[in-house]
């Protein structure tokens, strides 16, 4: 490795502990309540109940303790990859289009089977 290597390297060593510890704000400015989640490769929709936007980055595993890891933290858009222990893997994209629109690009394996979807979620009022 040369000198303009080494130089890099503490650079690209300090990134990752940043990335992993972003905060994902961009998502705690979606509207909590009732949202109709509509998939693109199929005529159907699922509703789900938002306490914040956080709820989106796992539909495939909703209700597991997966580790996730930020990949991209911008003001429009985020990437998170997770893990949940013995029940698969995931990789959600979320782009804010308004605090009550949102396009969701997700993949991974949940129980046992693979799955990717795009889906748009719009926000229809309050929990029912």
């Amino acid at each position: 490795m040369g000198l303009a290597g080494l130089v890099g390297l503490p650079i690209a060593m300090s990134a990752a502990p940043l990335l992993a510890q972003a905060s994902l704000a961009m998502l705690d400015t979606l509207n909590p309540g009732g949202w109709e989640v509509r998939y693109r490769d199929s005529a159907g929709a699922g509703k789900v109940c938002l306490r914040n936007g956080r709820d989106l980055l796992q539909l495939r595993h909703r209700g597991n303790n997966c580790n996730r890891f930020v990949v991209e933290d911008g003001a429009a858009e985020v990437t998170v990859q997770y893990t949940c222990r013995g029940n698969g893997y995931g990789r959600t994209s979320i782009r804010k289009e308004t605090p009550s629109l949102v396009q969701i690009d997700s993949q991974g394996i949940a129980d046992g089977k693979p799955f990717q979807f795009s889906a748009e979620a719009r926000r229809t009022g309050a929990c029912s």
